[in-house]
This record gives C-alpha cells, structure tokens and sequence, in this order.
C-alpha cells in the first residue's frame, strides 16, 4: 500500500470513528456513527426547547368553581343522555368546554368534524362477505365509532354541524336518535354533544334541517368578559356535574312526569308546532319527541338538584322559547309536594285549588305508586284520588283513576277510596278482573 493510500484509509477510520454532520438547507444535522439520528434522551436542546416550555406553562390552568347556568345547562343535558348542541360564534370555547366536560366525567372524547364527513362515514361503508345473498351486506362503521363501542361509554362531538351538507345532515339521524354508525349500535351511555356557528358565521353554512333539529337541545354558547379575562390569568370556572341522588330518584320521577302531563292536558295546542320559517325549524320547537326530552331534563333536574337557570336554559333549549316559556311559568306556580310524602300520609294532604295543579298532582301521585308498586302504596293512592270526589272534580281524577285501577293485583280487594270512580272503571274495563 503506497503512502497516498495508507492516507486515505486513515483518514476514513477517524470519520467513521466519529459522529458525521449532514448538511441539510438552512442548518446542521448531527448524526451518529452509525449514521442514525440521536435519541431525544441524548438530542441536543434545540431552538425552540425554551418555546416550547414556554407554551406549557401557558397551557397549564386550574379551575374553580362558579356559577355558570350555560355550563351547568351543558352539563344537566350530558347527565340526562339527551343529544344538545351548542351555537355560537367561533373561537368562543365550545370544543373546550367539551374536553372539560370530557375530563371531569372521566370518558373519552371523539370528535368529529361533521363538515369534512361524507354520508357514507356516518351510514357506513358496504363491505361484501362470502355469501351476500344469504347473509346480506353490512356495512363497516367508522374507527371513532368502534373506538366508542368498546370502551363501552364516552363522549361523541360532532363539530362544526351547520357546515355540514344535507345530504350529511341526513346520514346523521340515525347517528343521534337511534345511535347507529352502519351496522354498529353506540351503547347507550355514549352521549351526544355538537356545536355549530350560525349559517352566517360558518363556513358554507346551512340551515339545520327540521329532522335533525328536533332531535337536540339547543343552547346558546357565549362568552362572559370577566370569566375569559380570569382565564387569561389562569383560572377557568369548573364545570359542575349535576349527582343525581338515588333517594330523589322514585319522586323525581313522579314529580316530572305530573308536571309534564298536566301542562299539556291544559295546553295541548302546545304537543307540536312547527315553525314557519327555516331558520326556526333548524332550531328548538315543541313536538312530541322534544317534550319527552324535556321530561328527562325536568327528572334529572329534579333529582339532581340543578339551579333554576340551568334547567330553565335547558328546557328552553329542547321546546324554544314560545313552549319552553309557558312551561316555566306553569312550574313556578305549580309547586308540587313530593308524592312519596303524600302516599306515606295521605290525610295530611290537601288537593290544590286549581284544576291544572290538580292534575298535576294526581298524575304525580299515580307516577309514583307505579314507580313502587305495593299494596300499601295502591290503596293510598286511592286514598289520595278520593280527595278529588270529596271536592266535587271527580273527572279531574278520571285518567289518573284509570292508570291507577290498571295496576291492580289479582288478589288485592277492592278500597273504599275507588266507590266514587266505579261508574268510569267498569266503563273502561279496568276492573273486569
């Protein structure tokens, strides 16, 4: 080997017994002898490491709590398993509002961006099996949606609803009313949020379709100067999720469904009424799907003792405000005691003087024998609807009457309360046993 050679290979062992540079446009790239990258236990801190700790810390908050009807109505939905959508403008904190929620359940949050979605990703892709003709096509959901079905429970956010076309807005029915993604049915305790910026703020935005519409609760999502100018300092309020108490659970129930009942016994002109125009019906309007919603809402609210804005923001928001807002007055004035209190001493109860309070009351009354059924219970019942005779308003009790004979044992005598309503029983058939 001549010197020039021996030089050479010298020179090679030193480079490859030492780490190489890369040159790359604009900077340096440090390799190791092997020719790898380092690790990022051993990669030099870079230029934007202080940056980055930097945004960190400015990511870093921590919450109190306050009161915050919109956050609480937000809230009360979640917990009652009813569909809500949140409209606002953008950059106002809906989507985190949602990963609050998210984080303060413990559930895990998939969003979906419905604006960017085809119909085929919500209805599903057709797969073919061996045999189509016997065991037909199903069709293949999305990964969110199996990623919800077997964590079992979570949160599902579609994003940026008023966006979304009406072929999409289609596709999205069955999704939030029934929760199917093709073949695949969400459990029931995946809940369902969206949000979705007027059509004059969105992006191509579209009136929601009436369909559609009527399957959420509607809330209006807006921002408070004084709640973002603390935030900016580092503390945002927390959101409050209502407990809903086992104990409260039986009379909740009775209570709301009284209420509800008697409203529209009294008001039935209110059971459906579509807006006129497209801009209402792509929002909140009473039908007899968003009264059940409302139901559910009152019952929650009830038994979890949420604040009277929330639940007021919440109703308005599954009825719009004409409904929502009779509804409300008729709660106020309505002042229903608990029907398990009533049932444990009938005697020490009066019938209210008004005729909607009154059934109201019955209704509740007759909710609650059903919701524990007993013997004891029945004939208190009874006892309770007797009130109804005594006051001279028997057909106020007719219904009431007839829900509350059709529970009747094979073996359970007939009280002394029923005498004023048999006439309308063996009428109705609710006594031929």
């Amino acid at each position: 080997m001549d010197g020039r050679a021996s030089g050479v290979l010298r020179r090679g062992v030193r480079r490859r017994g030492r780490a190489r540079r890369a040159r790359l446009p604009g900077r340096a790239l440090l390799l190791s002898a092997d020719g790898t990258a380092p690790t990022a236990s051993t990669a030099p801190a870079g230029p934007l490491a202080a940056a980055d700790d930097l945004n960190r810390r400015l990511g870093t908050h921590r919450t109190e709590p306050a009161a915050n009807p919109q956050l609480e109505a937000l809230a009360l939905a979640v917990t009652a398993n009813q569909p809500v959508l949140l409209w606002g403008e953008p950059g106002i904190g809906k989507s985190a509002a949602l990963e609050q929620l998210a984080a303060g359940l413990g559930l895990p949050l998939e969003t979906v961006i419905a604006s960017v979605h085809e119909p085929s990703d919500f209805a599903g892709l057709p797969i073919v099996g061996d045999d189509p003709a016997t065991t037909g096509v199903p069709m293949a959901p999305p990964d969110w949606a199996v990623r919800l079905a077997r964590a079992g429970q979570g949160l599902l956010f579609f994003d940026e609803l008023s966006s979304a076309p009406p072929a999409v807005q289609a596709a999205l029915l069955r999704v939030v009313l029934e929760r199917r993604v093709g073949s695949l049915v969400l459990p029931e305790a995946v809940r369902i949020v969206a949000a979705a910026n007027p059509p004059s703020s969105a992006a191509d935005g579209w009136h929601l379709s009436p369909p559609l519409a009527n399957r959420f609760v509607h809330l209006e999502w807006t921002h408070d100067s004084r709640t973002v100018a603390r935030g900016m300092a580092g503390t945002w309020p927390e959101v409050a999720v209502p407990v809903v108490g086992a104990a409260k659970v039986p009379g909740a129930v009775a209570r709301a469904r009284g209420a509800i009942s008697g409203f529209l016994t009294a008001r039935p002109g209110l059971v459906h009424h579509i807006p006129g125009d497209a801009e209402s019906r792509g929002r909140s309007w009473p039908s007899p799907r968003t009264w059940e919603m409302a139901l559910r809402l009152l019952a929650t609210g009830y038994a979890a003792g949420v604040g009277r804005e929330a639940l007021a923001a919440a109703l308005t928001g599954a009825l719009g405000d004409g409904a929502g807002l009779e509804l409300l007055s008729y709660l106020e004035h309505l002042d229903l005691p608990d029907p398990d209190r009533v049932l444990a001493d009938p005697d020490a109860f009066a019938l209210p003087d008004r005729g909607d309070r009154q059934l109201a009351f019955l209704i509740a009354v007759v909710a609650a024998v059903q919701s524990d059924l007993t013997r004891p219970r029945w004939e208190a019942g009874w006892a309770v609807l007797a009130k109804a005779v005594d006051a001279g308003v028997p057909d106020v009790a007719a219904r009431a009457a007839t829900d509350l004979a059709s529970m009747r044992q094979l073996d359970w005598p007939v009280p002394p309360g029923i005498d004023g309503f048999l006439d309308l029983l063996q009428m109705s058939g609710a006594l031929g046993r």
